[in-house]
């Protein structure tokens, strides 16, 4: 088992990856680690294999998130904001903000106790309609149209994940609407947040992060830094 993290710190954020494809052995032990609620939802999925895969999501972000605050992965409790974004306190008031995404069979958990954060995974696939004209911002949508035609559909992820954790972090799920802020995508520009309506601060306030990811995936950290610097830190739970 990795060592306790047992802090962050304000100069990076944890990130984990795992498969989310597991033995039938290690699947019954993460089952025994989910709440009622969670055992509820994952009853509720038709498919084998989408139900593997939230069991196995969400006891190993049990697992991860016990060993930061040193508590059983069962007997942790989650608070969550009015559009049911989760955060955890820990016995010594320190708040602990985490955000839980997968893709295919890819699970990736940012974890830190500084800052709001987010996180989006996708794997790529090409794409049937033109999704970036009704969800992307009048900037983004050109930005991307005026892309190398080999470079599309890479720069559709890098925006989509960008955006989606932006959303994540930001904590206001679909209230949030995907055009009302721009962020950044082509190769040549830094990842940044360009705009978000009505707060003329915010893109000094938020800073955002490419993930290292498998060739096939696109993947972003998005976090509420309020201008000081950090860095990705890489875990692994295999």
């Amino acid at each position: 088992m990795p060592p306790k993290p047992s802090v962050v710190g304000p100069d990076v954020i944890d990130v984990w990856t795992w498969s989310l494809d597991a033995a039938p052995d290690t699947a019954a032990g993460l089952t025994e680690l989910l709440s009622p609620e969670e055992l509820d939802r994952a009853a509720r999925f038709v498919h084998d294999r989408d139900r593997l895969h939230f069991i196995v999501g969400r006891g190993r972000l049990r697992t991860i998130l016990g060993r930061y605050l040193d508590t059983s992965p069962k007997a942790l409790s989650f608070a969550y904001n009015a559009y049911g974004k989760p955060s955890i306190v820990s016995g010594d008031g320190t708040s602990w903000h985490f955000n839980l995404s997968h893709s295919a069979s890819l699970a990736a958990l940012a974890v830190s106790d500084h800052y709001e954060l987010g996180i989006d995974i996708e794997e790529i696939h090409f794409l049937k309609e033109d999704i970036a004209r009704r969800f992307f911002s009048h900037k983004e949508y050109l930005t991307l149209r005026a892309l190398p035609a080999e470079a599309y559909l890479d720069g559709f992820y890098r925006c989509w994940t960008r955006k989606e954790a932006f959303v994540k972090a930001h904590g206001e799920g679909l209230s949030l609407p995907l055009d009302s802020f721009d962020v950044t995508f082509d190769w040549r520009t830094e990842p940044k947040l360009e705009r978000l309506e009505g707060d003329p601060e915010a893109p000094s306030d938020w800073r955002i992060l490419a993930i290292e990811t498998p060739v096939t995936f696109a993947g972003a950290v998005v976090a509420l830094t309020r201008g000081h610097p950090v860095k990705l830190r890489y875990r692994r739970d295999d």
